[in-house]
């Protein structure tokens, strides 16, 4: 694997934030700092900073932090001016100089992590991708707040005045919706009454709308997956939510070196925590969780109707396994699967 110092003789570290963003050039050769400057996060800084790494070297490279939050602007900029760009994860605090943190310090320290890694992380790219992201997020909001909303209704159903519950009786959670959405605004002079309609009524309409919003979402991620990979949704267990899970985290070709880097990234490949003469492996509790949600729901639902999947399992429970061992094992083959696949470029695939 060629490091970074092989490729570039500088490396320029940027710490993002909201409004500026601080960036730092280091000399590959020797870990020196060259030079900082503190810029605006829009266009002009952008430019100011290309101008800055010109000042520096013509071979350099890109270190930033926050390249998926308050960075993507400056690394869709930089992507575009076909600049070498990398990810650094933003650091915890007791991982910085005995705690302490400037912008320069955290600008320093991206560049020079950038150094010394063997394994270099590429910032996710593609119109298509960040639209999916885009979609899911909202998507995953409305579920959310309308899950919330529900508990809010079934609670505050079951503390109504007894004439008001009573028109609830024996209905299950979507029955329970339509009839409050149906309620009629009173002014019995029954202040707990007319309160208790007035809130059930208003609930309900809040859970029908995002229930609607949550559903165009799903309409526009599914004709968003069929344009850019649609061979996803021909595997067993993979609908259009999971799809656009599993584009967004791999994002591009080549972004993960192999299929035990995505399953990391996915949080599916066991951590080695051998000491001694002890071997042993523990859970990995990290990467990205959404994408560790997908493979899980893929893994429940292969396990549920698929005959070869379920044969598997029948013969690894024979072997000793448990049930949650073979689903990690599945988790692990699911990631190798459909890594190759995804690194197979389809005529479809979005740049």
């Amino acid at each position: 694997m060629t490091m970074l110092a092989e490729q570039v003789d500088v490396v320029i570290g940027v710490d993002t934030h909201k409004h500026t963003h601080t960036a730092a050039a280091i000399a590959s050769s020797t870990g020196a700092a060259l030079a900082h400057t503190t810029v605006t996060a829009d266009a002009a800084g952008y430019a100011e900073l290309i101008a800055f790494a010109d000042q520096h070297a013509s071979s350099r490279g890109w270190a930033i932090e926050g390249a998926g939050g308050y960075g993507a602007g400056l690394t869709r900029h930089l992507t575009d001016c076909q600049e070498i760009v990398l990810e650094i994860d933003r650091p915890k605090r007791p991982k910085r100089r005995a705690g302490a943190k400037t912008d320069l310090i955290d600008a320093e320290r991206a560049a020079r992590e950038a150094l010394a890694r063997d394994h270099l992380a590429q910032p996710k790219t593609g119109a298509v991708r960040a639209a999916l992201q885009m979609r899911l997020a909202a998507r995953r909001a409305a579920v959310t707040a309308s899950a919330d909303a529900q508990k809010q209704l079934l609670a505050l159903v079951v503390t109504a005045p007894q004439r008001l519950r009573d028109r609830f009786a024996g209905q299950r959670t979507p029955a329970v919706i339509a009839t409050a959405a149906k309620l009629r605004a009173t002014t019995t002079g029954d202040v707990e009454y007319d309160t208790a309609v007035a809130v059930l009524r208003a609930l309900a309409r809040r859970i029908q709308d995002l229930q609607t919003e949550a559903a165009t979402h799903q309409t526009a991620i599914c004709a968003l997956v069929r344009s850019w990979r649609p061979d996803l949704l021909d595997q067993p267990g993979i609908g259009p939510i999971v799809a656009a899970t599993v584009l967004t985290a791999w994002s591009h070709a080549g972004r993960c070196r192999n299929d035990g880097a995505f399953a990391m990234l996915a949080g599916a490949a066991p951590i080695p925590a051998s000491s001694g003469m002890t071997v042993r492996y523990r859970l990995n509790r990290a990467g990205d969780r959404h994408l560790n949600q997908a493979l899980h729901t893929i893994t429940l639902t292969r396990l549920k109707h698929d005959p070869a999947t379920r044969a598997y399992a029948e013969r690894r429970r024979k072997e000793g396994k448990s049930d949650r061992d073979i689903r990690r094992c599945l988790k692990r083959y699911i990631c190798r699967d459909l890594y190759r696949r995804l690194e197979h470029q389809s005529p479809l695939d979005a740049s």
